[in-house]
């Protein structure tokens, strides 16, 4: 199923294979809206994944797919981007050349947003691609299901453990570190880097983010897995 998304205010073209959607996609949004009508509240999951599976992609379908089909309760993707502290005060720490791992990123200000999802009336930020900071407030959360993703929400290390228990499901994507290797230096090369500078950015912040999340993440409740044609699988571990 070829379909086109807004993700992170870009326009962008992707397909799905009509049996993922069937076997996977569809029965997960169902499981979604059912555990949404029992709760009668605000349903959060947590969708993590290390760089290059293409979570923010898949997520931006699972909101198309709820909204078009009435059987399914909407859900909303909220990226978890909008936390990364401001570059004045990356640059006052010394964390501008490493953006994007944990360290980066306002914890305490991700924890008191996740809680204030409980709450009618939510906003969340978002990161501004042009900018490259947070907008504060961007996103109106409106939606009964709200799909957070990014790639720390299960980080297992001090500060971030305690951030499981403020979500009703949470999901994890694995892949294989040599496809996500491949799949990311060639991003790079697609934005304007040399096939070297790829690689340097690749073995300076990618590569170390990719195990990091698939080293040292916590068990989610749902595993699924990057097929090799790019779609997704229920995970056997």
């Amino acid at each position: 199923m070829n379909v086109t998304l807004t993700i992170n205010g870009l326009t962008t073209q992707a397909c799905f294979p009509r049996k993922d959607i069937d076997q996977l996609h569809l029965p997960l949004l169902q499981h979604f809206s059912a555990l949404h009508r029992q709760q009668n509240r605000h349903l959060i999951v947590f969708l993590v994944a290390p760089p290059g599976t293409g979570k923010s992609t898949l997520s931006a379908f699972w909101q198309k797919l709820s909204c078009e089909m009435p059987e399914l309760v909407p859900l909303q993707t909220l990226p978890m981007d909008g936390f990364h502290h401001r570059n004045d005060w990356l640059d006052a720490h010394g964390l501008r050349q490493r953006k994007g791992t944990p360290e980066t990123f306002d914890l305490a200000k991700l924890r008191d947003a996740l809680l204030a999802l409980r709450k009618p009336g939510s906003r969340w930020p978002e990161y501004s691609r042009t900018l490259h900071e947070p907008v504060e407030e961007a996103i109106s959360v409106t939606a009964p299901v709200l799909i957070v993703e990014g790639n720390w929400l299960l980080l297992n290390e001090p500060g971030w453990a305690s951030l499981s228990a403020l979500c009703d499901v949470s999901i994890f994507i694995e892949a294989d570190p040599d496809i996500l290797h491949r799949r990311l230096v060639e991003r790079k090369i697609r934005g304007g880097l040399s096939p070297q500078q790829a690689e340097d950015f690749y073995a300076m912040t990618d590569g170390p983010n990719v195990m990091r999340v698939l080293e040292h993440s916590q068990l989610a409740d749902i595993r699924l897995k990057m097929a090799t044609d790019n779609g997704y699988q229920k995970s056997d571990l």
